[in-house]
């Protein structure tokens, strides 16, 4: 076996209380949504304003919903149809977990949609306030997965390559670390930094747009790292390697965030004074 760093075996049940357990991974939905909702409150007030507090509060509801749903959905649909086609009923089991990011997008996009047509609110504008605060959920459930020591990443002899307690003897990439920098920090400091640029700001769609497309990088570039779900293995296989679903899924994202941002016109309406003199 290869030189490998221990893999630091952290409990994935914080606490246990007779029946109740209280896991990291669950923790980190909270926190992330606690935080981004607190964060979305203040980037909705910036300038032109995109919602009232009241409205940002009354929307983490919906989010959560969209979530749990589209994020459920998701994984039936893209990770184990067969599975479930044999077993529809397993598909409410949520507490064996099983959940799709690319669903959830598309869960809360759609809750989104439906909001802000309820609210009279401008869908792409309270999509340039909500996508910035995405990347801390997405940092802290990275973070469970590797404490979790699922979704690992594929066989490396790199110096700081970890033995997964799951994954068989061989030293693998920490891809759950790689993914919690690239889809977490890395896009939040870059959208932080796009959102609070006024000029950006009239463009409706842009920072959103940002968002898609820059997810949708990291993600393609995380999955060179980490292992393809057994159940999936590689869709396209080509010399050196192969397509994972998580790459494919995330194309559409990019080509989408991409045409949102070429297609964001200023709002002279919401253009700062100086950018119109």
């Amino acid at each position: 076996m290869l030189l490998a760093i221990p893999f630091p075996a952290i409990d994935p049940v914080l606490v246990e209380i007779g029946p109740l357990a209280i896991r990291w991974y669950a923790l980190a939905y909270i926190a992330g949504i606690l935080i981004g909702w607190r964060l979305m409150r203040r980037l909705a007030a910036l300038p032109p304003v995109a919602a009232t507090a009241q409205q940002v509060d009354d929307f983490v509801t919906w989010a959560v919903l969209g979530v749990i749903l589209g994020g459920r959905l998701g994984y039936v649909l893209f990770y184990q149809t067969d599975h479930y086609l044999s077993a529809p009923w397993e598909a409410l089991y949520l507490w064996k977990g099983g959940m799709s990011f690319h669903g959830g997008a598309a869960g809360v996009v759609l809750a989104m949609y439906l909001y802000c047509r309820n609210q009279g609110l401008s869908f792409r504008r309270f999509g340039d306030r909500l996508t910035p605060v995405v990347p801390i959920g997405l940092f802290l459930g990275r973070l469970a997965n590797f404490i979790n020591g699922e979704l690992w990443g594929r066989v490396s002899d790199v110096p700081w390559a970890m033995v997964f307690p799951h994954a068989g003897p061989e030293p693998r990439h920490p891809s759950q670390l790689y993914q919690a920098f690239l889809e977490g920090a890395c896009l939040f400091v870059l959208l932080q930094m796009l959102v609070r640029i006024p000029g950006l700001r009239a463009r409706k769609g842009f920072v959103a747009g940002a968002f898609l497309a820059g997810y949708g990088v990291a993600r393609m570039i995380g999955e060179v790292f980490r292992q393809p779900d057994a159940q999936l293995g590689f869709l396209f296989s080509f010399p050196g390697g192969g397509a994972t679903m998580g790459q494919l899924l995330s194309i559409p994202m990019v080509l989408i965030g991409l045409g949102l941002m070429i297609a964001a016109r200023p709002d002279p309406a919401a253009e700062p004074a100086s950018a119109r003199a």
